[in-house]
């Protein structure tokens, strides 16, 4: 009932090159131990292609799923424009791989899609299911719907939104040799292991409450019956001509919206993208009519804290079932890479201080996060799986 894992990186400008240096770096991390599977996550800047290739002609020829990033993650830190592949060996997961296409014509149809494919071959033993979507083609929340139309509401939901190095373009998903856009990606989890999540932000809400008073998708149109776009033009006393350009994304990093729902402790987080006609705005995922709205304000210092308070949350998972993790995933926020410059790795150190330098850390900066709202035990109501922003989400797997 042993987990092995190993941890690879490449920054060799050959994409072939990248694959296989990184692939060949994990899996001599595990000794004589087979891989079943292997997590890919890695720069848009390679060719896709020849990156996977030269990960088969290491001899990679297992199971196969992750995505592009805006910045791979590992014990050693933050990669950029690198490679970074995870193997992982054992007789006590089952590993299941599921591709959904076509997430702008059909975002809950690509979700129901990637997950009925696991289900159908997982059959009841599902424990669990990682996600890695395009969030850049459609509606993420309309994708984590389509999973549960397939899963049901009870198989915890957890992963990150595919990047592209920060430039917002076109991003990948990977699933066995399937190179795709416009999709989503996915891993579903069987068999005798124990599992922790830990999920925080540490933005706070700043200024009055408002009401989404119109809202379509993923566009608010008006916040108090007006324009959404006001709250931005009249805080920062910027016209709409300004924001129509780059500026609102990049305010956004610092000073995203937060919604408040009822059951949960935080405002959920989410991010204006783009100001569209007549003053609406785009957001990363939907907000509902009828929600509270407030303008919420980041720092290094509150979100550095709440990077901790994740890795507190997961490990009390841990120690509920007197276990260790085998290792972390960290799916973090592309805003927090941004909030935090330079200082970024004191994130993932901070992280590493409390669930152990020994323990392999493994993941990305995201375009998006998912997770269950409480952790995988809570038996309170409304312990779904929901889509955030500028969050850091952790997801452990232990014996």
């Amino acid at each position: 009932m042993a987990i092995y894992v190993g941890i690879g990186t490449s920054n060799d400008i050959d994409s072939a090159q990248a694959g296989y240096g990184a692939y060949k770096s994990a899996v001599s991390k595990i000794g004589e131990n087979t891989p079943n599977l292997i997590i890919l996550f890695a720069s848009s800047n390679f060719n896709q292609k020849e990156l996977i290739h030269g990960i088969r002609q290491a001899g990679g020829i297992m199971m196969l799923v992750g995505c592009s990033s805006a910045g791979e993650i590992t014990n050693s830190g933050v990669g950029v424009k690198s490679a970074a592949v995870m193997v992982i060996s054992s007789d006590s997961i089952g590993f299941y791989s599921g591709l959904g296409k076509g997430v702008e014509a059909d975002p809950r149809k690509a979700g129901f899609d990637a997950a009925n494919e696991i289900k159908e071959n997982s059959g009841d033993s599902l424990k669990s299911i990682i996600i890695f979507p395009d969030i850049l083609s459609g509606n993420a929340s309309e994708i984590i719907r389509g999973v549960f139309e397939s899963l049901g509401e009870g198989i915890p939901i957890v992963g990150g939104a595919a990047g592209d190095d920060f430039l917002f373009n076109k991003t990948y998903q990977y699933c066995n040799n399937d190179i795709v856009s416009d999709s989503v990606s996915a891993l579903g989890l069987s068999g005798n292991f124990t599992m922790g999540v830990g999920v925080k932000h540490g933005w706070m809400p700043i200024g009055i409450p408002m009401v989404a008073t119109k809202s379509r998708g993923t566009i608010l149109y008006e916040l108090d019956n007006r324009p959404a776009i006001k709250l931005y033009e009249e805080y920062f006393g910027m016209s709409s001509e300004d924001l129509f350009k780059d500026v609102l994304a990049k305010l956004a990093i610092r000073y995203p919206l937060g919604v408040k729902l009822p059951y949960m402790e935080e405002y959920l987080v989410i991010s204006p993208l783009t100001v569209e006609e007549k003053g609406s705005v785009k957001c990363s995922t939907g907000i509902l009519e009828g929600s509270e709205v407030r303008l919420m304000i980041g720092s290094k210092e509150k979100a550095s804290i709440a990077s901790e308070e994740a890795a507190l949350s997961l490990m009390r998972d841990f120690e509920k079932k007197h276990k260790k993790p085998s290792f972390v995933l960290m799916f973090s926020s592309v805003a927090r890479s941004k909030l935090f410059g330079r200082e970024e790795e004191g994130e993932i150190r901070r992280v590493m201080s409390v669930i152990g330098k020994e323990v392999p850390l493994f993941g990305f900066y995201t375009y998006g996060e998912i997770a269950p709202i409480k952790n995988f035990f809570s038996k309170e109501k409304n312990n779904f799986s929901k889509f955030y922003n500028e969050t850091i989400t952790l997801f452990g797997i232990g014996e």
